[in-house]
């Protein structure tokens, strides 16, 4: 079982939902990946951690901004929120909250990048990240669906240091991952064709392991979401996009076994 203790600065580390009804909510992704979700106390604001064998794996909490959908937002881990978001801006990205600390757990700011997507940056104290990563029914991957690719790269590069190298996909545009070292952190994929609706934002969507995909598909609309992509065969496994209850978009992903 991949358990982490620890995350390296410019490495995503924690994923989390910000929802108008965290108990709906709450009540299907357990439903869908059997993890336990308990309200935090009331110091926390509602805030709730996921947890799988008693280790977190997501968070989940009440909406803030309600002009905007509810959303799964990606954080990158940072040695120092302020000098990150100083850099962010420096590079044509935008903080659109400033750093502020999160009781004793950590601080983090909300940005996006010039293009438009959002994300969220994390200075670790007591909570460093997800501790199981990669197991069924846990965080995955990180995926950032941009428009504007080269310009991404090099924002990414410029903040967190992050190197880039294509991976061909068959009948699809060229995929490409970030790196931290030689490790594969993140993915990129251009929105380019007509197959995209031209008002979809661009965005970071978050991807969580199954065993199997069609059966996970299978359990979404009876506990209420929809599916938005069936399971669909891509080079690294079997894949499928699901919408919440609250229609939250959120991806799966089954890997092919090596």
């Amino acid at each position: 079982m991949p358990e982490m203790t620890k995350y390296e600065p410019g490495t995503p580390s924690w994923v989390d939902l910000g929802t108008p009804d965290p108990v709906d909510a709450s009540r299907f992704y357990s439903g869908l990946f059997g993890w336990t979700i308990d309200e935090g106390p009331p110091e926390a604001g509602g805030y709730r951690m996921c947890l799988l064998d008693n280790k977190p794996v997501a968070g989940l909490g009440p909406q803030i901004n309600t002009d905007m959908p509810p959303w799964w937002t990606t954080y990158i881990t940072v040695a120092d929120a302020d000098e990150s978001a100083v850099a962010i801006k420096a590079d044509g990205g935008s903080v659109l909250v400033e750093p502020f600390d999160v009781l004793d757990v950590g601080r983090m700011a909300v940005a996006a990048d010039p293009a438009g997507a959002m994300f969220s940056i994390w200075q670790a104290r007591t909570h460093f990240g997800a501790g199981i990563v990669n197991d069924p029914n846990t965080w995955c991957w990180n995926e950032l669906t941009t428009r504007d690719p080269q310009r991404s790269v090099e924002f990414y590069g410029a903040v967190f240091g992050w190197s880039a190298g294509l991976l061909p996909m068959a009948g699809a545009a060229d995929y490409t991952e970030f790196r931290v070292g030689d490790r594969g952190i993140a993915g990129m994929l251009p929105m380019e064709g007509d197959s995209w609706p031209a008002d979809l934002p661009n965005h970071w969507m978050v991807y969580f392991a199954v065993d199997d995909c069609e059966a996970a598909a299978a359990k979404v609309e009876p506990l209420g979401g929809k599916v938005a992509v069936p399971p669909t065969e891509v080079p690294p496994g079997t894949f499928a996009v699901f919408h919440d209850p609250q229609g939250a978009v959120f991806s799966v992903i089954a890997p092919r076994s090596t």
